[in-house]
Formats: C-alpha cells, sequence, structure tokens
C-alpha cells in the first residue's frame, strides 16, 4: 500500500494542476457517456471527480466501465482544471478533476440497502441529504454505511472538534482529566443500574456508573483540586424519544470554591463550544429560582426565546361574578394565564373557543380554558359580561395588554395542574403560531431547587443526598421544615432542554448525618452504601461544587441534529436495542453457568415446559432467531384502539408479548413427525342469533335512547377508523 504517497480528494486544488496524484477512497457516484466515464470519489476529507479517458488510458478506461458504488478503489492521475462552464458548485474541488492513468479496485461491494451518495455530479440533479424516507432501524442496522455519508461523517468530526474545544478550555483554567472505576458499587440513583455479575464472587455484582458522583467528591478529599472527565455513564431508565442507556458527560469538580466559579467556568466552556457551531450566546447567562421558573413558565426547563410568562390573577377576580373562577378560588385554588402579544387576528374566537377552550387545554389535564381579547381598548369574549369593569382594567394592567392581544386563562383547585397546563398551552401556542425564533438561543440557570419533595409519602432527596442545603440550622425530624428547605443545586438550561446541572456538596460530617435522618436512612444501611465514603468525610474535606453536562444533548444543539443519535456513532434505538449488534441479546447456558446465573426452567416455571420436551432441550434452545416486540410496536397497537397506556403497562405488555413468542420458538424445538393431527372435541352449533332487528321488546326499550336508526338497524360509532 502506497500510503506515503496518497492525496485525500477533498484537498486537491488548482495548484496542483498538472501534478500525479494517487487518490484512494469509495466510489461515490458514476456516470457512463459511453466514450468517457465519470466517477466520484469519496474520502473522509471530501469527493473529488475522476474522468476516464480512453485518450489516456484505454486499459484503464475499460476497466471502470465495471465500478460500482462504495468499490473501494485505488486511481493514479493527472490533476486538471474543468473546462469553463463545467464546474461543479456543489464540491468544495468542483472547479478541478483527475484524469486516471491507473485504476486498481481493492474490493468491491454488494448492492446497498439505501443511498449513501449526497453530492449531484451534474447541475440541476436533486440528491437526497440526509434521508427522512429511510427507516431508522434500517439506518442503524447498517450504520458502517450509513456513517460513509459525508454529513454523518460532518457531525463525527464537528463532535471531536467540540470535545477537544472542552478539553483545550479547561486546561487552560487548571482543571485535570482523571479516570475513574467503571465497575463500582450499586448506589442509589435516580433510576435503575446496570449490574455486572462477578465471576471471581459469585452472587455478587458491580453496577455501571450512573454518574461519578462519590469519585469525583473523593478526588476532592484527595487534594486534586480541580477535575474534569468526559466519561460513559449509563442508565436503565424509561424509554423516551432522546435519551440512551450509555450516554457521554462532562464531568467537573472543584475545591475550595462556591456557585460563581462553576457559573464562570461554565459559561466560559459553552460559549466556546456554541462558537463552533457558528451561535454567540449572549454572556452573562441570565439566572432564575426553581420557584420563579415554576410560578412563571410551568417547568424548571423554561423556553425564554419568546414571551407569554405566567400571570396570577387570583386576588383581581376572587369576588368576580363568573361562577367557574369563583368556585375555584373559593375551593383554595387559583387563576393563571399569559397574553399572547398581537395574536388576536391569528387567533380567531372559533379556534380559541371550539378548539383550544374544548378540545386542546382538556387533552393536557383542564376542565376547560377561559379567553379574553383587548378590541378597541377593551376587553372581548364570551366570558367578560361578568367581570366588573375594574376587574377589567385590572386585567389588562396585570397582563400589560395592548390592542390586538390574547389572554389565555386556565383555573384549577391544583396549582402543579395549572402550571403544567399553562406550560403546555404556552409551547402549543408559540409553536402553531411560530413565535418560537429557531437562530435565538437563550441560556439560563436555574437554581435554588427544592432540597427534598415526598414520594409515596415519604421524604426523598431532589437531586442526590451529597447536596448542601440553603441552611443547615434544620431540624432531620420535622418534615415540614425538611419540604421548605433549598439546595444550592443549579441546571443549565438552553432553549427549553437541561444540559446539564450540579451542585455545592456536602462537606462536613456533621450535616451529612442529618441529611441521613432526614431521609430515613438507617446506620447499617449507610454503612453497606457508603461506608468508605462517609470514613473519607471524617478526615478533612474541602468545601466543593461540581457539575455534569450531558454531551450528546450539548453536541445534538450546537450542530443542529434532529437526534442525539445523529451525533452517536453507534447508538441504539429508541426502544434501547442495537439494530447492528442486536444487542441486547441472549447468552449461551455456559456463561450463565460460570457467572453462577443458571436458573433452570422447570425449576423457576414449572408449568411453563410443554410436555415431551425435557431440560436438555430447553437448555440447547438458541432463542436469538426469535423476533422480538418493541415497546414502540406495542403502543402503536394501542394507539390504533384508542388505548392510553401508561409506561409500566406498555412494559408489561410486552414483557408477555415476547414471552409468547419465546414460548412459541420452544415449541418449534419439538419433534411431531410422528405426531397425528387433533381433532376437536366439542360439538359445533350454528351461533347465529334468531332474533330480527326491530322485532324484540327487550331490545327496543333496551336502544331506545340510539341516535341513529338506518334500515331497522341501531348505528353505533367506529371502534377503530381505517
Amino acid at each position: 500500500m502506497k500510503w506515503r504517497e496518497r492525496f485525500y480528494c477533498g484537498e486537491i486544488t488548482r495548484s496542483h494542476t498538472g501534478t500525479e496524484v494517487l487518490l484512494m477512497g469509495w466510489v461515490d457516484a458514476i456516470r457512463d457517456h459511453g466514450n468517457l466515464v465519470f466517477i466520484h470519489l469519496r474520502d473522509v476529507r471530501g469527493i473529488v471527480q475522476v474522468v476516464f479517458d480512453p485518450t489516456v488510458s484505454m486499459e484503464t478506461c475499460e476497466r471502470a466501465v465495471a465500478l460500482r458504488e462504495e468499490y473501494v478503489i485505488e486511481v493514479r492521475g493527472t490533476v486538471t482544471v474543468r473546462e469553463k462552464g463545467t464546474e461543479n458548485p456543489h464540491l468544495k474541488t468542483g472547479d478541478i478533476e483527475v484524469f486516471a492513468e491507473e485504476l486498481a479496485i481493492l474490493s468491491t461491494s454488494k448492492a446497498l440497502p439505501f443511498q449513501l451518495s449526497e453530492k449531484a455530479m451534474v447541475f440541476g440533479e436533486e440528491i437526497a441529504k440526509n434521508p427522512q424516507n429511510v427507516d431508522e432501524d434500517l439506518r442503524l442496522q447498517y450504520r458502517y454505511l450509513d456513517l460513509r455519508r459525508p454529513s454523518m461523517q460532518d457531525l463525527l468530526i464537528k463532535r471531536y472538534q467540540i470535545i477537544k474545544c472542552m478539553r483545550d478550555c479547561l486546561h487552560e483554567l487548571n482543571f485535570i482529566e482523571i479516570e475513574t472505576p467503571f465497575l463500582t458499587q450499586s448506589t442509589p440513583e435516580g433510576a435503575r443500574d446496570f449490574l455486572v455479575p462477578s465471576r471471581i464472587h459469585q452472587g455478587r455484582f458491580y453496577a455501571l456508573p450512573q454518574s461519578l458522583q462519590l469519585f469525583k467528591q473523593l478526588l476532592m478529599m484527595s487534594g486534586m483540586d480541580r477535575y474534569f472527565q468526559i466519561v460513559r455513564c449509563f442508565r436503565d431508565e424509561d424509554l423516551r424519544p432522546n435519551r440512551q442507556p450509555e450516554f457521554t458527560q462532562l464531568d467537573l469538580e472543584a475545591a475550595f470554591i462556591d456557585e460563581e466559579l462553576i457559573y464562570q467556568v461554565i459559561e466560559e466552556l459553552t460559549v466556546r463550544m456554541f462558537l463552533l457551531g457558528g451561535i454567540d450566546l449572549p454572556r452573562p447567562f441570565a439566572k432564575i429560582t426553581y420557584q420563579e421558573a415554576i410560578d412563571r413558565y410551568g417547568t424548571d426547563r423554561p423556553d425564554l426565546r419568546f414571551a407569554m410568562a405566567f400571570e396570577d390573577v387570583t386576588d383581581i377576580i376572587q369576588d368576580t361574578h363568573y361562577s367557574v373562577f369563583r368556585q375555584i378560588i373559593k375551593q383554595g385554588g387559583e387563576v393563571k394565564g399569559f397574553c399572547g402579544k398581537g395574536q388576536a387576528a391569528a387567533l380567531s374566537k372559533n379556534v380559541l373557543q371550539n378548539e383550544y377552550a374544548l378540545k386542546i387545554a382538556p387533552s393536557f389535564g383542564a376542565k376547560g380554558m377561559s379567553w379574553m381579547k383587548v378590541v378597541r381598548g377593551k376587553l372581548d369574549s364570551n366570558i367578560v359580561q361578568f367581570f366588573s369593569p375594574s376587574e377589567q382594567n385590572r386585567l389588562i394592567k396585570q397582563f400589560s395588554a395592548e390592542e390586538g392581544d390574547v389572554i389565555m386563562m386556565i383555573g384549577g383547585i391544583s396549582r402543579d395542574l395549572v402550571n403544567k397546563v399553562l406550560c403546555n398551552l404556552r409551547l402549543h401556542v408559540a409553536g402553531r403560531l411560530g413565535l418560537i425564533p429557531e437562530e435565538r438561543y437563550c441560556p439560563v440557570w436555574v437554581t435554588s431547587f427544592p432540597l427534598f419533595e415526598l414520594k409515596d409519602g415519604k421524604v426523598t432527596s431532589q437531586h442526590h443526598p451529597f447536596t448542601m442545603p440553603d441552611r443547615t440550622d434544620f431540624d432531620p425530624t420535622d418534615r415540614e421544615v425538611l419540604l421548605g428547605l433549598n439546595s444550592r443545586a443549579y441546571d443549565l438550561v438552553i432553549n427549553g432542554e437541561e444540559l446539564g446541572g450540579g451542585s455545592i456538596r456536602i462537606h462536613r460530617m456533621d450535616i451529612q448525618r442529618k441529611i441521613f435522618q432526614a431521609l430515613g436512612l438507617k446506620q447499617d444501611g449507610l454503612e453497606a452504601k457508603f461506608d468508605f465514603f462517609l470514613k473519607a468525610l471524617e478526615y478533612g474535606a474541602p468545601p466543593h461544587g461540581g457539575i455534569a453536562l450531558g454531551m450528546d444533548r450539548v453536541i445534538a444543539m450546537i450542530l443542529k441534529a434532529p437526534s442525539i443519535r445523529e451525533v452517536i456513532a453507534f447508538p441504539k434505538n429508541r426502544s434501547a436495542f442495537c439494530p447492528l449488534t442486536r444487542a441486547p441479546s441472549p447468552v449461551d447456558k455456559s456463561q450463565l453457568n460460570e457467572l453462577g446465573l443458571l436458573v433452570r426452567l422447570d425449576e423457576e416455571h414449572p408449568m411453563t415446559r410443554p410436555e415431551g420436551l425435557t431440560q436438555a432441550d430447553i437448555d440447547t434452545h438458541n432463542f436469538e432467531g426469535s423476533e422480538r416486540i418493541s415497546i414502540n410496536e406495542v403502543k402503536h397497537v394501542a394507539k390504533l384502539a384508542r388505548l392510553r397506556l401508561a409506561g409500566s403497562e406498555a412494559n408489561s405488555y410486552q414483557k408477555d408479548l415476547n414471552s409468547i413468542l419465546e414460548h412459541v420458538e420452544i415449541l418449534k424445538g419439538l419433534d411431531t413427525q410422528e405426531t397425528h393431527p387433533m381433532s376437536h372435541a366439542a360439538k359445533s352449533k350454528n351461533v347465529w342469533r334468531d332474533d330480527r332487528p326491530g322485532k324484540s321488546k327487550k331490545t327496543k326499550s333496551i336502544v331506545s335512547n340510539a341516535p341513529v336508526k338506518e334500515r331497522g338497524y341501531f348505528k353505533v360509532p367506529k371502534i377503530l377508523e381505517g
């Protein structure tokens, strides 16, 4: 291989005119003109046109006729400037071409499962870039082909540049990169651990890290002062469109600091990274408390690219004659809303009443929605007559409403529900009316999260039990006091996406003990889970804090990718399954036995083994060929049947259906050569009804209120629609 002589396709320019070059790469596209053959040759740095001309080399031209897309070839030829009018504006190298003198086919390719070429050979030719018509699972199954596309390679190259920029920036700020273990102890986090069984210590398990919380704190106790790591983390959590079971995280921790240093470091880092995507973030980043975010936007991940913040008008209308609001307020509820500036024309009365009030708001959980428009300086709606002139004027003032504005209000007993509905309503209206500026980026720090929350009647940590409270003089046995505590935690949010979060940590053992006591953690349980960490706290821990950024989300936002899967080389699909490697997959019985994990089927489920099937048959059976039903397929069928399934229900159905398929696979292993087909034991009988429509008095009384009758039959709504 003459790699020392190689030129990269995308780096040939006019300055190489007349130069003999050696190119290696993939055939991206072919155009055969009979006497001439043109190809696009592609490598990781670009594409160049190669011309096979019989006047240059008849032998090479004849060999070029056999070329097909994605053949790997080696070409030696001379760089020539293209004739005027034949340039290709689609290519960086579009003003030159290479006339081939030698051709070697290094390997061939089968027919492709989907198109890879993204560059047109002639002006005006349409090429599908990042094809949306190709099923994502098919792209992931042939990911090595998908990654040959220049647009995909560009994403991975830019990912590398962003991470390199991050490393360079942290190096300038005296942070040291240190690796921490992957195989560690299972600790309570926000999701389930992925467990790794130990062969040597059978019956015991390692856990893959969900975060590096304890180890990075131990590094601060070790005196390392400023640490960072770009690391893989693992969470066996419920499936969501933009999550992966394994993900990349920037983990960062520093000692003898407070929140302001974290803000400064992350703002500098984030601004530099976003500049690589051509995005100039405003500094300093805005700050908002958790409670302000919930009260004003209904979420701790507020999208600040557009206005329509919430206003609480409960006090203004507490004596209103509008009975709906009056009853809500009387029961201790509240009324809140937002103002759509200048949207009166876009949101007609019909849309506001028949769509938003009767359909959209109820779909978000509300019982209804009230609306008002500002027309000729006054409020106009179907309920405005129930509000006094004073109440109307105060509403206009509270919402800063002007001519042509629309006010949308929700009332409810539950404050959380009101905020949730308004949050969804705000995003729906903004999306419908195109109020979200796509090229605008609004970073914000969300601070002062509650330290504790109630789950199933128990006090639990909202983040993790090592977060420093905003004050330390609290009684760990007083639930009301505990639920009023805030934490020194902070999240970085951009355009409604949480990109990372962290906190100042507890560095004093007396405070840590109070937190554990508040959580109801017993001493023996603490020793089993955190013994090594608690001992370290007793040997002089410095004040410290840190943060973790989800790099897949950050990079996807910088590169404007539609999904984090586009910026990960080999991601799992939405069902946490890898179509390429077929993982997760069954393993050999010998592996399970070696790890002490083998459970005999007849011991675990004695009624599931078919008659005539031995344990040996089960032990040797391979389930790899069985079709697995994905969670998305379960949800799709549920949608067709108009069923609403909770996440746990969908997972349960998926498990049951797949167990049926696996059982069918076991049955396939039965030898039925000598078995005669069985006949039905029960007598068949006609099950048609004897009565006729409209003849039975009983039938008449049952369906007397049916709304529609046609040719003697009562019509009922369709369950499924085609």
